[in-house]
């Protein structure tokens, strides 16, 4: 009989799917902790993720395309490459970040402005938007994703959850880890035996032939 063979650690389910999650968890968790960090550092800023601001939809004014509770992903861009039918988040005159569709760009005392309305509006956005106002151009948006993030909007839940979760997933790895020692445990104690047997085996026949000679 030969050793059985190692179980490679590859070839567990358990242990892959602890990999995935680990691989999607751990940029989420540094991405909380860069905006977190972002939003402290600049409280008038938006936190980006290279280029990337996630907004969370509180209203129904684009209604059609965006939803409210739906999170949306914008990108920085140069304002002026901007055009119309583009949807874009801008700062209003309340300082908020608003998405809207541009739907006309106009010139006021030499500047490009934009005329914004909602899709869902029935009149244009009464402020023009200036260029400093652009905080991005809507890329994407995750239907309903955006009410789950606001209620996770504290630093401190998204980092105890991340954590949480974090520990979660190390102490399936440790399970997992102690149940391949006890395999391995398990297959050292059979070879042993197997190989204590083939040297009784041994002993055994060369006893026997020891008698055979000593009776001739």
């Amino acid at each position: 009989m030969k050793k059985g063979k190692k179980k490679k650690w590859y070839k567990s389910f358990s242990n892959w799917l602890i990999i995935i999650a680990c691989i999607i968890l751990i940029p989420i968790l540094l991405a909380n902790i860069f905006i977190i960090f972002q939003s402290q550092t600049d409280k008038n800023k938006v936190p980006d993720i290279l280029g990337y601001k996630p907004f969370i939809v509180l209203s129904g004014s684009m209604e059609g395309k965006i939803h409210k509770g739906d999170l949306i992903i914008t990108k920085i861009v140069d304002p002026t490459t901007l055009k119309v039918n583009d949807i874009i988040a801008f700062r209003d005159a309340e300082n908020t970040v608003t998405t809207h569709r541009i739907i006309d760009i106009v010139e006021d005392n030499g500047e490009t402005q934009f005329i914004t309305k909602g899709d869902n509006n029935t009149t244009q956005d009464r402020n023009l938007v200036s260029l400093s106002d652009v905080e991005g151009i809507y890329v994407t948006q995750i239907s309903g994703f955006g009410a789950m993030m606001n209620s996770l909007a504290e630093p401190t839940t998204i980092l105890a959850l991340s954590l949480m979760i974090t520990v979660i997933f190390v102490i399936g790895f440790v399970i997992s880890m102690n149940r391949e020692k006890k395999l391995e445990r398990k297959e050292f104690l059979e070879y042993k035996m197997m190989k204590e047997y083939q040297e009784r085996q041994k002993q055994k026949e060369k006893h026997d032939d020891f008698d055979d000679i000593f009776k001739f």
